[in-house]
């Protein structure tokens, strides 16, 4: 048997659209055996009433187990801890691509690079600014160029914690994407460009207090934010509160909002007593980067 743990993961981090990520430190952990004539899917211990055809780990499973020719005849799949929600923008289908990968990795006897598991990953998923982050762990730069994920780590500050502000309601990747323009100005593009630029650089030299103006963002933000009730009002009072900086998670519905070690328990009291005015049965939770990525898990 093979237990894999898989980390939430935030992307876009404002200007850095479709090339930003991080991992984040709630995850799910799956456990996979293989066995005969049949396939079967639990979640929490529930055998799934569900395609097991349609599952994401299984199909992230096999195409790694057919790419490299591994015979097999069918597997239990579990799903034993369920911590990502689904549809907020927190890297639920990338935990699951990345997991059946990694798991069948270690079915094969590990013949796969971490950067083979990236390629691959970002191969199903389309796009690389979550599923690498879920692969490697802490925040990353990636883009493809020739069919090749090319990444590189950005360093983030020890005492940085993020907000995580996460509402019952879902936005769906297919909208989130329909609502994106298709062109943009000039002045837009090199506004992200400077803002992308910034952002890794503040990160990198811990320059904390220009991290507010490197979150801005005329790509995806301005359209995204219509499709989550309340998206500018609760910024505005994160700002209030004292964050120093806010931003979409992946395409929502979840919202981001970055603070200090020091302040991030007052923040999320303050900004969880705000949240309980408004519907959408919002939650405030603290979370840290996660820098280890996917990995193997004893019992």
């Amino acid at each position: 048997m093979v237990k894999v743990r898989i980390p939430a993961t935030t992307a876009n981090m404002g200007p850095g659209y479709d090339v930003l990520g991080m991992a984040l430190n709630i995850y799910n952990d799956i456990a996979i055996e293989e066995r005969k004539g049949e396939t079967l899917v639990y979640n929490n211990g529930v055998l799934s009433g569900d395609d097991y055809r349609e599952n994401m780990i299984y199909t992230s499973l096999v195409k790694a187990l057919d790419k490299y020719n591994y015979k097999y005849d069918g597997f239990r799949i579990g799903v034993t801890r369920c911590d990502i929600p689904m549809s907020r923008g927190l890297g639920s289908s990338s935990a699951c691509i990345v997991g059946g990968i990694y798991a069948a990795n270690e079915l094969m006897g590990n013949v796969m690079s971490k950067d083979d598991i990236i390629d691959l990953a970002t191969e199903i998923e389309g796009h690389p600014d979550n599923v690498v982050p879920a692969a490697l762990g802490g925040m990353v730069a990636s883009l493809t160029s020739d069919g090749k994920v090319v990444y590189s780590r950005v360093n983030v500050p020890q005492r940085l914690r993020f907000v995580t502000m996460i509402p019952s309601f879902q936005v769906s990747t297919a909208m989130a994407r329909k609502v994106v323009p298709s062109s943009y100005s000039k002045e837009d593009v090199v506004f992200n460009i400077s803002r992308v630029a910034m952002l890794i650089n503040v990160m990198n030299n811990e320059e904390l207090d220009k991290l507010r103006v490197c979150f801005g963002d005329r790509v995806h933000e301005p359209y995204r934010k219509t499709l989550i009730e309340n998206a500018d009002l609760i910024f505005e009072k994160a700002q209030e509160f004292g964050a120093l900086g806010e931003f979409v998670s992946g395409s929502g519905s979840t919202l981001m909002a970055v603070v200090d070690e020091a302040d991030a328990e007052g923040f999320r009291k303050a900004m969880q007593d705000f949240l309980s005015t408004l519907g959408g049965d919002w939650r405030a939770v603290v979370l840290e980067p996660d820098f280890e990525g996917v990995r193997a898990i004893e019992d």
